[in-house]
């Protein structure tokens, strides 16, 4: 039989290795974000690329040995149209156009068609097809499941109130402080704040620290501290 018109596969080797490649937290390969033919694409430097393949991991040995082996393994990637070379824009450098050349040099540019691994995309559609198959025949639901269901959406918008409740209330106490006081005061000042769980409720409630006053490494805007408040003990001293 003959082989006419039969399409080389890329290797599962070199697929792996595009998968890698692909990954900059595992490959360290950070990749730019460009446009190309309207088409909005990552792309990268060669000899970034060969830093990626002959770096030293952590007790691993480099994926290959030496700069030349991973030229070659680029070029395949080239060869397969993984990645494609192109040039810069001079004016605009986000702008690339394909270069004819398809060879491989370090000093080039190349920019992704691998678009990584679809399992996970797969997974998602999946997801969302239960989800919504789950939905329709909720009414064919056994009573157990759908009285759960209805208590578990009590109890979410239970503690959706409880959060609008506690906002409003914690505005009314700082307005009101602010008014009585050189400086307002915040119930829970951490709430809104950028950590976890359980440190959004901690401190109870926090005097905030002016404008002009030094803001304390690794706290809030609105945590105040021991100057602060002793700051506007004083101030209310002198006011009187």
């Amino acid at each position: 039989m003959s082989d006419e018109g039969v399409v080389e596969q890329p290797s599962k080797e070199l697929m792996g290795l595009a998968t890698y490649l692909y990954s900059p937290g595992k490959s360290g390969l950070r990749a730019r974000e460009g446009v190309l033919n309207g088409r909005r694409v990552q792309y990268f430097k060669g000899k970034s690329a060969l830093n990626a393949l002959t770096k030293l991991e952590e007790g691993h040995a480099p994926r290959v040995s030496s700069r030349e082996e991973a030229s070659e393994w680029v070029q395949e990637l080239l060869d397969f149209q993984l990645v494609v070379r192109c040039d810069r824009n001079a004016g605009d450098s986000r702008q690339l156009s394909v270069n004819p050349m398809q060879h491989f040099e370090e000093d080039a540019y190349y920019a992704w068609l691998y678009e990584g691994s679809q399992l996970m995309v797969i997974l998602g559609g999946i997801g969302v097809v239960a989800v919504v198959l789950a939905g329709v025949m909720f009414p064919l639901w056994p009573s157990v499941l759908r009285n759960g269901t209805w208590y578990l959406s009590m109890l979410a918008l239970g503690l959706l109130g409880l959060l609008f409740a506690t906002a409003i209330v914690r505005l009314i106490i700082y307005l009101i402080t602010m008014v009585a006081a050189p400086q307002g005061l915040w119930i829970f000042p951490n709430l809104f704040e950028d950590v976890g769980f359980f440190e959004s409720f901690v401190p109870l409630y926090a005097w905030e620290v002016p404008k002009d006053a030094r803001p304390v490494p690794g706290g809030s805007a609105k945590t105040g501290t021991a100057a602060a408040v002793a700051a506007a003990a004083s101030d209310q001293k002198k006011a009187e």
